[in-house]
């Protein structure tokens, strides 16, 4: 145990070796904020940047040659603004539609009352190992009516057998059997136990998958690649995916020598421009659950 020093004020002063621990300890983490916070500050300086200086590599940390090409580029584009409502959409709706499945799925998972608990666990587990594949899926998807409505985007993928998992081990964990018990003897039902006693105890593990499913379906491309033919009904991504391909330098473009200049740097400026489009929104998230991720996202650590 370390001897307390007083000084002259007669306030405690840490020892000697404690003070050097926290001088190392704030240079490393100033190293790490560096290391994170400099690749943002570069994309979005980059992005109001303009197409020369990025293609001559001048840009090291503030925007040079101050240009709004980039952005002015990508909000031109026809399908901008629906790529955005739909991604929108996509976002709020497949994340509602998968709160509301894997709640209700662990909940009675986590009940040791629940008959045949280990054998549902058990089918669940299985997906997670073996699925049936593209075609089959695209099949079932087909049969089903689904391809090229906002439908295909949304049901496919309302479970995640892991966020499942990591709420039934939050309500095992974390929620006292005895509540269920008492509120049962109270005359509660398990319905209005679910949502009237579980559901607000259990706001750190649904801030941390809220989080998990709405990025996923915000950067989601692929289904929409596979499902979708209308441009109307496409996400943000691959609209951003179009404008990224058709600034790239064809051939027709290398016999004029300023004209393949001008769209070189054009398609510099548009890489970082799309980076803050695509990413910014997603990112205004995190101050709202931020109070609740950490702990949410320490599900089923080790304490001591």
């Amino acid at each position: 145990m370390s001897k307390r020093i007083y000084n002259k004020q007669g306030f405690i002063r840490d020892p000697l070796e404690d003070r050097i621990l926290y001088g190392i300890v704030g240079i490393l983490l100033t190293l790490f904020t560096i290391i994170v916070a400099y690749p943002i500050i570069y994309v979005l300086s980059s992005s109001f940047s303009s197409g020369i200086a990025n293609s001559t590599g001048r840009v090291v940390l503030w925007p040079v040659d101050f240009s709004l090409e980039g952005y002015r580029t990508v909000f031109a584009h026809r399908y901008i603004g629906s790529a955005y409502r739909n991604t929108i959409f996509y976002t709020v709706a497949g994340t509602l539609i998968n709160l509301f499945v894997t709640l209700t799925c662990a909940y009675p998972l986590s009940r040791k009352d629940f008959p045949m608990q280990k054998f549902f666990m058990g089918l669940f587990l299985f997906t997670m190992f073996f699925s049936g594949g593209l075609i089959p899926t695209y099949m079932l998807v087909s049969k089903l009516k689904m391809t090229n409505t906002i439908w295909a985007m949304l049901l496919p993928a309302a479970l995640s057998v892991y966020n499942m998992i990591l709420v039934r081990t939050f309500l095992t964990g974390s929620i006292p059997h005895e509540l269920l018990e008492a509120s049962q003897i109270d005359g509660c039902s398990d319905a209005h136990y679910f949502t009237a006693v579980l559901l607000p105890l259990s706001k750190p593990v649904i801030a941390v998958i809220t989080l998990y499913y709405a990025v996923g379906h915000w950067n989601s491309y692929f289904n929409a690649m596979i499902y979708l033919n209308d441009v109307e009904l496409y996400p943000l991504q691959l609209i951003l995916r179009q404008i990224l391909v058709a600034s790239q330098i064809s051939l027709n473009d290398m016999v004029d020598v300023e004209a393949m200049e001008a769209k070189q740097g054009l398609a510099d400026v548009l890489k970082y421009a799309l980076i803050v489009v695509s990413t910014a929104p997603i990112l205004c998230m995190y101050p709202f659950i931020q109070r609740y991720l950490i702990k949410g996202a320490m599900i089923g650590s080790v304490k001591g």
